[in-house]
């Protein structure tokens, strides 16, 4: 089977709103305030927990990683409690998935999300089902970029890793394209918009719509 996987934050969905508010939830646990802007710092969102944590103890000039492990677990617990209240899937990205689904293609997740909050993210937007796997940052002792995640949920997903690809929005996902030796095609419809094309993936994706042709482009029938 030819499989697509797809990353989840940034990718698949918007959650910088509700990712930047968990983490403004700890700071302001700690009586700093917000420290972190839920437009401004999308980037840092879409880069995982702990280094949003990091950004506002930056920004205090304090704090180091005992302060960062430490606030983590609170970060994770206000998120879970608002998973949903600001989050959004792209435009196009549920017709794109289902159409490649009708074209016998595999569809799989890979994130660095904890695997049983991106389940429930999936799931409270009601696109869970449309996927063969999931593989969070926890699922394995390793998280993206190195390539066993990835291989797990294309393995999962019932496909070939010679018979895949990822779609992703960051760096990380470009460097696990590269460690598993698969093509990539990164949006630009996150926050750094086209410049994503500096890390030379094989293919941009401007618009979910072209998604059906560039999986046919990268994965051509037998």
């Amino acid at each position: 089977m030819r499989t697509v996987i797809f990353d989840l934050d940034g990718t698949l969905a918007d959650t910088s709103a509700d990712l930047i508010a968990a983490a403004n939830a700890c700071f302001q646990g700690l009586g700093k305030g917000d420290l972190l802007d839920p437009v401004k710092d999308a980037l840092t969102a879409f880069q995982g927990g702990r280094a949003m944590l990091r950004l506002g103890f930056d920004r205090l000039g304090e704090g180091g990683e005992a302060e960062v492990d430490a606030q983590y677990p609170v970060l994770l617990s206000c998120y879970e409690r608002a998973i949903d209240r600001h989050t959004t899937l792209y435009p196009g990205a549920v017709d794109a998935v289902v159409a490649l689904r009708e074209a016998g293609f595999g569809a799989g997740v890979c994130t660095n999300k904890p695997e049983r909050l991106a389940d429930m993210l999936l799931t409270r937007l009601g696109v869970r089902g449309l996927f063969g796997s999931l593989v969070g940052a926890d699922t394995l002792r390793v998280r993206k970029p190195d390539p066993a995640p990835y291989r797990l949920s294309v393995e999962r997903t019932g496909g070939a890793v010679t018979r895949s690809m990822l779609i992703g929005d960051t760096d990380t996902d470009r460097q696990t394209g590269l460690a598993a030796g698969v093509p990539v095609a990164l949006v630009t419809f996150g926050p750094e918009g086209k410049d994503v094309a500096r890390l030379k993936p094989e293919a941009l994706l401007g618009d979910f719509a072209d998604l059906p042709r560039l999986a046919e482009t990268f994965l051509p029938r037998d």
